[in-house]
């Protein structure tokens, strides 16, 4: 399924390259190869997995429409996929969510409909619009397609290792419900079993790393916040951690002050403007170096879309 997605997102997704810095690779004691998702289109990876579900459907269903549920990357990156299939999307997100990303999404051709989080039913809503105008559901990280186009990463990461000679590296991955994560495990347990796949996540919503150490799924407590928005989820999706608890590692987790000091890193090392959530391998890899094994790391910038006065208070953070 994933090389079945890459042949449909050929010529559509913006393939992106592993980078390095000497800098970084003095922090980190070990080689550093940077992924950087954040540079795909829209701004994060969220877009492979939205052009692989939606070129997935038959041609009558897809004409329908598709519909999802997000704050931020998944939604713009559902949006674009849809506008350049010509097809309808509606996007159900918060009311509160902030303003850029609701007209971001607007901008790329779907219609939002926004919702109280304290009040209404997001599924329940969502639901009703989806039946009414026979839409189809795009999940953020639980549905096969979108496993198969996150896991397209995981191909590229596999073929410029195998191009590098990378042998004996971990692969961090910025974790929130396991889609980007677990489809580079299954990508690369294909054509690079010698790399081991890790996931990251901000400490306190690290329910990835919980659940695999348990071997059976946590959940985060509901109602706290986190900078790292973009990955915050309350559990490991049912698809996605089976996948997880075979292929990857043991889970990392990062605290906040180390995500904003590697956003600045990655600004000040290699020109990138990454969001807090798109942060946290790079985070574990330059303040964790005696939790990561081999001689070489490979790190993913999972996506740029973050707050001006969020990039501000990251490079407030550098010398």
């Amino acid at each position: 399924m994933i090389r079945a997605a890459a042949a449909r997102l050929d010529g559509h997704v913006r393939p992106t390259p592993l980078l390095t810095s000497p800098f970084l690779d003095e922090i980190a004691g070990r080689r550093v190869f940077v992924k950087p998702e954040c540079l795909q289109h829209t701004g994060s990876f969220k877009f492979r997995g939205g052009w692989s579900a939606i070129s997935a459907l038959d041609p009558a269903t897809r004409a329908r429409g598709v519909i999802a549920f997000s704050s931020g990357n998944h939604a713009q990156g559902v949006a674009l996929a849809a506008q350049r299939h010509g097809v309808p999307c509606v996007i159900i997100m918060p009311a509160d969510a902030p303003q850029l990303k609701i007209a971001n999404t607007r901008a790329l051709g779907a219609e939002v409909i926004l919702y109280d989080r304290a009040t209404d039913d997001r599924d329940a809503l969502g639901a009703a619009v989806a039946e009414q105008r026979g839409l189809t559901l795009i999940k953020p990280f639980d549905d096969p397609q979108v496993i198969a186009g996150q896991g397209t990463t995981g191909l590229e990461i596999a073929c410029d290792a195998n191009a590098l000679g990378l042998r004996n590296a971990d692969i961090l991955v910025c974790c929130g419900g396991g889609g980007l994560s677990s489809g580079i495990a299954l990508a690369c347990a294909a054509e690079a079993p010698t790399l081991r796949v890790r996931t990251v996540e901000p400490e306190g919503f690290d329910d990835v790393k919980r659940s695999l150490a348990a071997g059976e799924i946590r959940s985060n407590p509901p109602g706290a916040a986190s900078i790292c928005d973009a990955i915050v989820t309350p559990r490991p999706g049912d698809l996605t951690f089976p996948i997880l608890k075979r292929l990857c590692g043991p889970g990392l987790s990062v605290t906040e002050a180390e995500v904003l000091r590697a956003m600045a890193q990655a600004f000040l090392r290699l020109k990138l403007v990454v969001e807090p959530g798109g942060a946290v391998a790079l985070a574990a890899a330059l303040s964790r170096p005696g939790e990561i094994t081999g001689d070489a790391v490979i790190v993913t910038l999972s996506g740029g879309n973050v707050d001006p006065a969020v990039f501000a208070r990251a490079l407030s953070t550098l010398p």
